[in-house]
């Protein structure tokens, strides 16, 4: 009963509402803390050089409004940061399969509650599909692996433009997170016979003990 009388006496306060959340200024969102990949081991392959090719028509799917962290151009930067040639020969290959992120719009609970509970709530998805080709010098692929990653998070009614967007970037980078531990798990299994570990130089040897004669006593001799 006191939940009904609150909504009923609503509509008289609601001009004096709307003047007080009129005058509270929107939450600025904060740049993404993206570090980038180069500070994780770099995957060295034993080939002359890697392309990271463009995505195929369709592979990349964002629905607006988009994401400030593109799914499409992080998984791009974790191949130009992590893929290094080392080889004389062949061609690694990395494609962008599947970048998509998407909102859907979840339906209100309906009645008096939802009418004053703003922008409905929605659902973030984000799906990655990576893939590394290992090409021989005459342009034959020998080798592949494939890792995916997908994330997704349930904002509720009435989510403000500002927490939607640092929701989407959250979403995009725990997705890239996913996918970039994958894609190291599948290179290191399946394309062992590419890759080369860093060789570290050998310590020079501790030079040799050098004896000293006693001078003194060879003259007294």
């Amino acid at each position: 009963m006191t939940m009904r009388r609150s909504l009923l006496k609503a509509p008289l306060l609601l001009p004096l509402g709307l003047a007080a959340c009129g005058g509270d200024p929107e939450p600025v969102a904060l740049p993404p803390l993206v570090t980038g990949y180069r500070h994780l081991t770099p995957l060295r392959l034993n080939v002359l050089d890697i392309e990271v090719a463009e995505p195929a028509p369709g592979a990349v799917q964002l629905s607006n409004p988009a994401p400030a962290l593109r799914p499409d151009v992080e998984m791009r930067r974790m191949a130009d940061e992590r893929l290094v040639p080392v080889g004389t020969e062949g061609q690694g290959r990395f494609i962008i399969s599947q970048a998509r992120f998407t909102r859907e719009r979840l339906a209100g609970g309906g009645g008096l509650t939802s009418l004053f509970a703003g922008e409905p709530g929605e659902r973030l998805t984000c799906q990655l599909l990576g893939r590394l080709e290992i090409l021989s010098p005459e342009g034959r692929r020998v080798a592949f692996v494939e890792a995916e990653a997908r994330r997704g998070r349930t904002l509720p009614d009435g989510a403000t433009p500002g927490a939607r967007a640092r929701a989407a970037e959250d979403v995009v980078r725990e997705a890239m997170d996913q996918l970039n531990v994958e894609f190291e798990f599948q290179v290191r299994r399946t394309l062992r016979a590419w890759l080369q570990e860093a060789v570290t130089t050998p310590a020079a040897p501790a030079p040799e003990a050098v004896e000293r004669e006693d001078l003194s006593a060879t003259q007294r001799r």
